[in-house]
């Protein structure tokens, strides 16, 4: 098998997500041995600023120069390209990509292109994640750019709620009948898919029992990452 690419993960957002990205590269690898793999650098920083705070709230620091800063380190450290397991914190990949000569591979275009070529145009696509992918429109664009309709929940407070309870409690049994009960009040508006679009979730998501058919974001983006540094190999689909 070729040569991998390195890929350098811009990670802390959160340290449990971070993990799990490299789970999911790990087991979407097509390897036959442990140089078939892909090397990763991985900056995990939990002190990268409160997205929440800084989108939602209005009151925190910027995250972007400090995540420029990760992009930068890791480029210097050898990786030919970044990950980041966070869908939130895509609104700051402009800086990000400002502050470096390597590509970030796009967790909210990775979802996009999956969704599109599973559904093709005209699909309802209900997402679940913070409120601030609706109140930046992260993901509007890329979706309506493949004939796709998006669809927010009508209280998205409830999915801050829960990934913040997510983030201290961990992926309990509540959090996930929680986040079962929100999907179904999505079904009932009509959605043709789900998306988990946020990595808090990610951390559930092969443990949901959904009413719809549903996408992880993180699945998505670590898909791609494998496509990215092994371009000629199939990617490995998750059981």
């Amino acid at each position: 098998m070729a040569v991998p690419k390195t890929i350098g993960i811009l990670g802390g957002m959160g340290p449990e997500a971070t993990v799990l990205m490299m789970q999911r590269i790990i087991e979407a690898t097509p390897a036959k041995c442990d140089q078939d793999h892909i090397p990763l650098l991985v900056d995990n920083n939990p002190q990268v600023p409160s997205r929440i705070d800084h989108l939602i709230h209005r009151t925190g620091e910027d995250p972007g120069p400090v995540l420029a800063r990760m992009a930068q380190r890791l480029q210097d450290m050898g990786a030919e390209a970044l990950a980041m397991p966070c869908n939130t914190a895509h609104r700051y990949a402009p800086v990000i990509e400002a502050g470096c000569d390597i590509p970030l591979i796009n967790m909210v275009e990775a979802v996009a292109d999956q969704i599109a070529g599973a559904m093709g145009p005209g699909a309802r696509v209900g997402l679940l994640g913070s409120p601030a992918l609706r109140l930046t429109g992260l993901f509007d664009a890329p979706m309506q750019a493949r004939g796709l309709h998006m669809i927010y929940p009508q209280d998205d407070g409830k999915l801050l709620h829960l990934i913040q309870t997510i983030k201290a409690e961990g992926p309990t049994s509540q959090a996930r009948a929680s986040l079962t009960e929100i999907a179904g009040q999505m079904r009932d508006r009509g959605v043709d898919r789900l998306v988990t679009a946020c990595t808090e979730f990610s951390l559930l998501f092969r443990d949901l029992d959904l009413p719809v058919p549903s996408f992880d974001s993180l699945d998505a983006v670590c898909k791609a990452v494998v496509g990215f540094a092994l371009p000629q190999i199939p990617v490995r689909c998750a059981s």
